[in-house]
């Protein structure tokens, strides 16, 4: 890894140093001192817009290159909003677009566009852009061996048997196209991100939310806050990969749209086609710049012609549509694959977000349950306070200054707060029978 990443460093030129040294030492022509501090190459290729990106061809070699915008736009036939979904200045969300020539994706850390012929990816010192690489080097060293034991296969079978049926259906490549391959290794490394990230979660998730339901308090209850946030937003990054898997299992011809490999055979088949026409024609006599009058041309090399083109526009349109059904198939069943490992990933932070609901519902009625204990003592300590008042009702009669014949009696004090606590625990009763009577209470 640490050689890739030393490998793919775009190298510091000499001379671009030392340029750069003098255009800062150098006075200007007016005689004012130059501004310190301002890189004024790095200001001309900014302005240029120029991009260090990383390309892999079929055979799996690397290359480091300086591109333009607009240049990318013409070397991959793309519209510049579509270029801007990989600027890393902003924040997409995850999308896999099927072009003409090209395939862009935007997973995760994995932003890169897919030809027939090479991957671009913009050149980033991220451990996952690095092993995306190395992972996509050694699919394409590994498929190129079994394609060189498939035609050594081929090759024996066709010396052993004679039928062309059966050369050709031994000779029937079985292994999936590179933009394919390509884009197999950015979902599987897509997917696997998301994945790890929701394993890390639940590890860190269940023995907070159990701490947090044995001991309830603010700092618990701060750290499961962040936690939600982190699980909601990873939870949306995931329902996005989600969907855009689903969206293109769902439309038959935006899978049809990226099968570069067949369209590029068939433009090519289609230019051989013509050429051969034309050689056809230049052989016969006819001359291919000049108008072919109606008059002076014969009838038969006309019904000749038009039978040739009836026939080739039927062979392609046929051979077309039964490609296209193949290959649809075939990018359906590696869609479905990598649909069920992230609906799998979805489904885990589903169980994560539901057990986090669960445990604040148990948190909600444990403070319920104190809350309605502090209103029970709150209620008890109200009623003891309205029996003790009545000690305070009869200390204050009695503490009037007038005279009467019972206070001369002797032992009246104490007849008085018999009958008075009597009084008070007969009230204090009643009440507490009420609330229990009303389920104000447990009984």
């Amino acid at each position: 890894m640490s050689e890739l990443k030393e490998r793919l460093l775009p190298p510091r030129p000499a001379s671009a140093m030392n340029l750069r040294d003098a255009a800062v030492t150098r006075p200007s022509a007016s005689g004012r001192a130059p501004l310190l501090g301002v890189d004024v190459l790095g200001l001309k290729k900014r302005g240029q817009g120029l991009r260090s990106w990383i390309r892999v061809d079929t055979s799996g070699n690397t290359q480091v290159m300086e591109v333009d915008k607009f240049t990318m736009m013409r070397r991959c036939d793309l519209p510049a909003r579509d270029l801007r979904l990989l600027d890393p200045l902003f924040v997409y969300p995850s999308t896999i677009l099927g072009r003409e020539k090209a395939i862009v994706v935007n997973l995760e850390q994995i932003r890169c566009i897919i030809t027939a012929d090479e991957v671009l990816l913009l050149n980033s010192l991220d451990n996952y852009v690095l092993r995306y690489v190395v992972e996509l080097q050694q699919r394409l060293k590994t498929s190129s061996v079994g394609e060189m034991w498939q035609q050594e296969n081929a090759q024996l079978s066709r010396r052993r048997s004679r039928s062309f049926d059966n050369a050709f259906e031994n000779s029937s490549p079985d292994y999936l196209p590179f933009e394919f391959r390509a884009l197999e290794i950015a979902l599987e490394a897509a997917c696997t991100f998301l994945d790890s990230q929701a394993s890390e979660l639940e590890i860190e998730a269940y023995p907070l939310l159990d701490e947090l339901t044995s001991k309830i308090s603010t700092l618990n209850l701060e750290r499961v806050r962040r936690l939600k946030s982190r699980l909601v937003a990873l939870t949306r990054r995931v329902q996005k990969v989600r969907d855009e898997i689903e969206q293109l299992m769902d439309d038959d011809g935006d899978m049809a749209e990226m099968y570069l490999t067949e369209k590029k055979r068939r433009m090519e088949g289609s230019l051989y086609g013509d050429q051969s026409l034309l050689g056809y024609r230049s052989n016969d006599g006819l001359s291919v710049s000049a108008p072919v009058s109606p008059v002076s041309s014969p009838p038969d090399s006309r019904r000749l012609d038009k039978s040739l083109s009836i026939a080739r526009s039927r062979h392609d349109s046929a051979r077309s549509s039964e490609g296209v059904t193949e290959n649809i198939e075939e990018l359906e069943m590696l869609l479905e694959a990598y649909f069920v490992v992230i609906d799998s990933t979805l489904n885990k932070l589903t169980s994560l977000k539901e057990y986090i609901d669960d445990t604040e519902d148990f948190i909600n009625i444990q403070l319920d349950n104190v809350r309605n204990q502090l209103i029970q003592f709150e209620l008890l300590l109200t009623t003891a306070t309205f029996v003790v008042a009545i000690f305070g009702v009869v200390a204050g009669i009695f503490g009037m200054n007038f005279e009467i014949d019972f206070f001369n009696q002797p032992g009246a004090f104490r007849w008085v707060l018999i009958i008075t606590g009597v009084c008070g625990f007969v009230i204090f009763s009643a009440f507490v029978w009420f609330f229990k009577y009303r389920r104000l209470m447990p009984l």
